[in-house]
């Protein structure tokens, strides 16, 4: 087996975007939380409530990212080739 000379290596963006993933679900739990919490006054209907609410909103998120098809520099970067040059403009337009 021969090694790859030029490992992949993630860059800091793609390292992240599982936590903002899970902070931006944390959020929308915890807001629903408080919502639920103050109008029901119920601690246990609160927490419930905020835990459908983190799993739904996280499992959306993740669909969503997934339903992203990469553009060509993106599929480029990933391949480590170079991206391909940019349609020209149309004059008149």
């Amino acid at each position: 087996m021969s090694q790859n000379p030029d490992p992949y290596k993630p860059s800091r963006r793609e390292v992240l975007r599982p936590a903002e993933y899970v902070g931006g679900a944390a959020i929308a739990a915890i807001f629903t939380g408080l919502v639920v919490l103050i109008t029901a006054r119920e601690p246990m209907l609160a927490l419930i409530v905020a835990g459908i609410a983190f799993i739904v909103v996280l499992v959306v998120l993740a669909l969503l990212s997934m339903a992203v098809k990469p553009n060509a520099a993106e599929t480029a970067e990933i391949d480590g080739d170079e991206p391909p040059p940019a349609p020209p403009a149309s004059p008149g337009h």
